[in-house]
């Protein structure tokens, strides 16, 4: 994950989610392709809690996340050539605190499988 320094004139400096400049985990307010602004929480994860994932939710506050905005936050914080996934886990580990919110993750040190090329 990157959280390079053209992020950081987005990143949520006060309040509940602030962090300082240049921390692998942050709130970034970031205005989208379509001119909406993009409430995005961005973290690499936690080794010493066994968190080996990199996490992006990205949420509006009257719609979910459209394939375009996804792909866009996606750019921003991993390579175009990185794999990253969003999930259908089973609905009994469902956890809805937004409900206009996608999350995007990538395990650390992995690559994620993918299905044959022409089937995608």
């Amino acid at each position: 994950m990157k959280l390079s320094f053209n992020l950081e004139k987005w990143r949520v400096k006060e309040r509940q989610f602030a962090s300082r400049p240049f921390e692998d985990f942050g709130a970034f307010l970031i205005p989208g392709p379509h001119g909406r602004e993009l409430k995005v929480l961005a973290s690499s994860g936690d080794a010493s809690l066994g968190i080996e994932w990199e996490h992006v939710s990205v949420s509006l506050s009257n719609r979910c996340p459209n394939w375009v905005e996804m792909c866009f936050v996606k750019d921003l914080f991993w390579d175009a050539e990185e794999t990253v996934m969003q999930l259908h886990p089973p609905r009994s580990r469902w956890v809805n605190n937004h409900p206009n919110c996608l999350h995007m993750w990538r395990p650390k040190g992995q690559e994620i499988p993918l299905p044959p090329q022409e089937t995608v």
